[in-house]
């Protein structure tokens, strides 16, 4: 990665192997690692080339969102994104990863890929494993029907400059919900096949375990803080993907570059926490897509604006979070 990027990581917990390994791959390919901090994180911990922020340092930052943010939350991971944003490429993930030697060499300038334009759903999981399985946020009701369904496509050219976001897959313990954890095998790896790319009204859930963001996407990294903490990357994934269509942006899925080791998780809370996300995610989506956003790369902070009002209307976030996503739009 030849561009200027930072790796930014939000962790309660002390140093582990998996922010040692990312620590030491930063520093040799030249990347920023950032680690946010939060209330229960060691006020003593440190990592050769890791720079960390604790919450008290947090508290201090020049940044009205750093006053906003609640504590104890995965949202904090913004202040990150925002410490980062004179960066060309901000790469995101969590302290339960741990990355293979092709982390360091993603490829952010593709010239080929498949490429589906299948409208609504898609299970871009089944694009690279013909097992059943399906990514955290994909509606439930979606799992039987035909967007589970991979297309036979065949690797054709594309336009490098309209991937902005990149969602790298896991192995070992890949990101799916409390119903396929409690139903369905694991551990689970996927196989090594082309990217895919997904057009314009295509719909899959992305996660902040594994993706990159170019520059010109960064206002789209923004995570929810007033909603379920099973849903805030996932809620952000659907709003940055109806942005991205206005800007004629793409997302594009990419074979696993790290496995994780997962931390220790309660499946009936993780449940329970993604019950919002099985009643209203095929709803949510409807709705985002019949929204009227502007074109234009130059309408990102005023697009992203109204879809959280969106949100706040229907009661999927709480009305406190308007006054966050405005101080966040207010640094781009």
């Amino acid at each position: 990665m030849s561009q200027k990027t930072a790796l930014i990581i939000t962790s309660i917990s002390a140093p582990n192997e998996a922010m040692k390994a990312f620590s030491s791959g930063c520093k040799k390919n030249g990347i920023d690692f950032i680690v946010i901090g939060d209330t229960k994180s060691p006020k003593d911990f440190q990592i050769e080339g890791c720079r960390f922020e604790g919450i008290e340092e947090q508290r201090e930052m020049p940044f009205k969102l750093a006053k906003l943010l609640p504590e104890r939350h995965y949202g904090r991971k913004n202040l990150g994104y925002l410490l980062s944003k004179n960066n060309d490429v901000i790469i995101e993930t969590d302290d339960d990863n741990l990355p293979r030697a092709e982390f360091w060499q993603k490829n952010l300038t593709p010239d080929t890929a498949r490429f589906t334009e299948k409208k609504g759903w898609v299970n871009a999981y089944r694009y690279f494993s013909a097992d059943n399985i399906w990514p955290r946020g994909l509606p439930l009701e979606e799992i039987q029907g035909n967007g589970n369904i991979a297309e036979e496509l065949i690797p054709t050219s594309i336009e490098a400059d309209s991937i902005k976001i990149f969602q790298g897959l896991a192995d070992e313990n890949p990101d799916v919900d409390a119903v396929y954890r409690m139903t369905l095998k694991l551990p689970f790896n996927f196989e090594k096949k082309p990217a895919l790319v997904l057009g314009n009204g295509t719909w899959c859930p992305f996660n902040s375990q594994n993706t990159a963001w170019k520059k010109e996407a960064f206002p789209l990294l923004y995570l929810p803080s007033y909603c379920s903490f099973r849903m805030t990357d996932i809620w952000r994934s659907f709003i940055a993907q109806r942005i991205a269509w206005t800007c004629g942006w793409n997302i594009l899925f990419h074979s696993a570059d790290v496995w994780q080791e997962r931390n220790e998780h309660s499946l009936l809370k993780d449940f329970a926490d993604e019950v919002p996300g099985y009643l209203n995610n095929f709803r949510m989506c409807k709705m985002l897509e019949e929204l009227d956003l502007k074109t234009g790369t130059q309408h990102l902070s005023e697009n992203l604006i109204r879809c959280y009002s969106l949100m706040i209307e229907n009661g999927w976030v709480g009305k406190e979070e308007m006054n966050l996503v405005e101080a966040w739009c207010a640094e781009f």
